[in-house]
Formats: structure tokens, C-alpha cells, sequence
């Protein structure tokens, strides 16, 4: 499990006891033996994609310690321990934490005019939360709740429009994914109708057409089980397709995900989430309200030489 950036605290203070300088890297490698984590944990990245939770972490443990005057930063991406660290461990502290570092004028300081509070107080409230977010983190979730809404909002407006809307929505998104060219070029088109034999779309691979993928698109509310998808490769079977893609606005059973065909059909299931998700990256039935840009110090300008 990827330790929040209070638990990293004290393993990173520790390992400047020495009173040397260690660079970043040689504190994460501490930390990633301190935890015992694997290589999925350490390459997990939030949901930006910007950086790894790990490595945030641990760059917001150094922030608060540093503002507390527990380590310094003679050059960049290098620390080392000040004398009111070594002074901490000499107590042998249990942890590290926000509340502890409360008691540095400093810190306080840095706090309240973060929090614009001229007096911060650590309350029960604060005290009896096991984990506080990083700023990081906490836009990270956010972001995640605000798109989890619009999720919804955009499946039960699918929900509420006929059956061709939908399978034409299909095609409009496959399209912007980057099958086929465009719309004007005839990359896909709609086909469903009575006697399609289970096929509502077909979509070119690439721009030049060399192979098409069949689509198979459910508007609908039940969960779909695995005789829909066997249908459903019967249907491509029957056209002489080896790429399908079935898509629905509910949701797969276990039994239909775990479906493969025998032979050399391949085929893709993107439930009534992921195609929201889907719809959201590339922009169809949504557009950009609002753009926030998140700013940090370029070390570089600081840094060179006037």
C-alpha cells in the first residue's frame, strides 16, 4: 500500500540523520524498501497522469518538514537534515505528522498564510482524520467527482434517446478514437436495422480501409450476458469479420467478459461507463467549461546565473 505523505515523513528524516546530503532519489529508494513496495505501487500514477501518487507523497512530506525547518535544500533535488531535525529524532518520535509540526513556529506560519488564518489550530476534527490529502491529491479527487457526475449525467441522456442516436453516437466516438479518417470520408456508418443479424455498425480499422470492425450497439438498461456476446460472434462469423466491438450503456456479466472465441474473432466490450469515459476524452456530447492551470517554481530561473 502507497503510505500517505505524513507516514512518509519520519523514514525521510531518518534517512538524513546521518547529517550528509542525499538526493531525492536516494530517499525514495529508502522509502520504497521502508514500505516494501512493488513496482506497480511506485509507477501508479494519479489521475492526471502528471506524476505518480508515490513520488507526490514524498515531495509533500519534504514541503512540510522543510517549512517546518526540519531539512534544508543546498542545491537542487539534495537535502539535508538542520539542527532542529536532529533534535526531533534525538526524541525518538513514533511519527511525523502535521499535528507534531504544528508545534514549529515556522510551519505555522507557512499554514496560515496558505489557509489565510492568522491563528491555525489543530482541531479534534482534523486530529481524528487518519489520513489528510495532499493538495495534489485532493484536486485529483475532485476532478474525479466532478467527472464521475458528468458520467452519469451524459449516460441517462443517452438513456433518454432512441436506439439510432445511440448507435450513430457509437460511430461519431469510434471516429474522433481515430478509426477510419472522419465522418466525411465515410470511415463509418449506421446499419441497424430488423434482419442486421446483430450488427448495427461498421467502422474502417485505418484511413485506408484494409480491414472493417463490426459493432454491435446496446441502449440498454439490463446487464448483458454471455449468450448476447456469443450472438454476437456468430454475427461476425457470419459476415466473415475477425474484429468486433460491442458496445452497451449498462454493464457485462462476469460469465460474457470471460468469454473468448475459438477462433480468430476478436472482439472488445465497453460497458455504459467506459463509454462515458470514453466520451469525455474525446470531447463528443461535452465540451471544456472551464480550464484551471496548476503553477510551481521553475528551480531553473532561481538558479542560474544572472
Amino acid at each position: 500500500m502507497i503510505p500517505d505523505f505524513q507516514s512518509c515523513m519520519l523514514p525521510f528524516l531518518r534517512k538524513l540523520e546521518d547529517g550528509s546530503v542525499h538526493s531525492m532519489t536516494e530517499i525514495q529508494n529508502a522509502l520504497i524498501r521502508e514500505f516494501h513496495l512493488t513496482e506497480t505501487d511506485v509507477k501508479e500514477m494519479l489521475p492526471s497522469n502528471r506524476t505518480t501518487r508515490f513520488r507526490s507523497n514524498v515531495g509533500w512530506a519534504k514541503t512540510h518538514m522543510q517549512k517546518a525547518g526540519l531539512l534544508e535544500t543546498p542545491q537542487r533535488a539534495q537535502y539535508r537534515i538542520t539542527e532542529a531535525g536532529l533534535r526531533l529524532l534525538q526524541t525518538r518520535p513514533e511519527h511525523i505528522n502535521m499535528k507534531l509540526l504544528f508545534n514549529y513556529p515556522a510551519y505555522k506560519e507557512w499554514i496560515a498564510l496558505s489557509n489565510r488564518n492568522s491563528e491555525p489550530k489543530w482541531n479534534s476534527k482534523q486530529e481524528s482524520e487518519c489520513v489528510i490529502q495532499t493538495p495534489d491529491i485532493i484536486m485529483e479527487e475532485e476532478y474525479k467527482k466532478l467527472r464521475n457526475i458528468l458520467a452519469q449525467d451524459l449516460l441517462e441522456r443517452i438513456l433518454k434517446k432512441d436506439p439510432g442516436f445511440f448507435e450513430a453516437l457509437v460511430i461519431k466516438l469510434l471516429v474522433a478514437m481515430g478509426y477510419g479518417g472522419s465522418l466525411n470520408e465515410a470511415a463509418g456508418m449506421v446499419v441497424g436495422k430488423s434482419g442486421d443479424e446483430g450488427i448495427d455498425g461498421i467502422i474502417k480499422e485505418d484511413k485506408l480501409g484494409l480491414d472493417n470492425i463490426y459493432i454491435q450497439a446496446k441502449r440498454w438498461n439490463n446487464v448483458v450476458e454471455r449468450p448476447e456476446v456469443q450472438k454476437f460472434v456468430g454475427a461476425l462469423a457470419g459476415k466473415g469479420a475477425t474484429k468486433g466491438i460491442f458496445i452497451t450503456t449498462s454493464s457485462f456479466s462476469r460469465g460474457a467478459r470471460e468469454f473468448k472465441p475459438q477462433n480468430n474473432i476478436k472482439i472488445v466490450l465497453i460497458d455504459g461507463n467506459q463509454l462515458c469515459e470514453y466520451m469525455i476524452d474525446y470531447n463528443i456530447g461535452v465540451f471544456t467549461a472551464n480550464t484551471f492551470e496548476v503553477k510551481r517554481i521553475d528551480i531553473d530561473f532561481f538558479e542560474s546565473e544572472e
